[in-house]
């Protein structure tokens, strides 16, 4: 099943909407394909959010976080453990297989912890704007605007 938006009328009333398009077509292309490891994502305040990935069976040394300007890459590779080639399985469920799952993350998003615990990588972001960059009320002044005054250089004297 295939979805098919037309962004054309942003384009006329946005500027720089095209990386955002590219990113939801990106995003539509790959999330049907991608689905090892499961994950959430949620907020979890103002400017908060959790990725969790259902890691089982991956201990915290064969998995990999990197942050990246705008991206996060998680990776997942199991060292190979003395005796799994003599072990029979009669199910095998739990997969073992490697991965790597990107996310996009907006600009000013920034990872601040990533914890392993009960089979499931916590990633922990918050977005965080430069104080350069946040919108300021400027005051408004009442009454009228003095004109400057023009400032001249000050005459030396000569010594006599």
């Amino acid at each position: 099943m295939s979805t098919a938006f037309d962004f054309t009328p942003l384009y006329s009333s946005m500027i720089g909407v095209d990386r955002m398009v590219d990113l939801v077509e990106t995003a539509l292309r790959t999330e049907a394909s991608a689905s090892y490891p499961p994950y959430d994502i949620e907020k979890t305040g103002e400017a908060a959010y959790r990725i969790s990935l259902a890691v089982a069976g991956f201990a915290p040394t064969d998995l990999q976080v990197v942050a990246e300007p705008n991206l996060l890459v998680i990776k997942g590779r199991r060292a190979a453990s003395e005796g799994q080639g003599t072990r029979t399985f009669l199910h095998q469920g739990l997969a073992q297989r490697a991965f790597e799952r990107r996310f996009e993350l907006a600009d000013y998003v920034v990872v601040k912890d990533a914890v392993h615990a009960h089979g499931v990588l916590s990633i922990d972001l918050a977005r965080e704007v430069p104080e350069a960059l946040k919108p300021k009320q400027i005051p408004i002044g009442m009454g009228a605007r003095e004109p400057m005054l023009e400032l001249k250089p000050a005459k030396t004297r000569k010594a006599a």
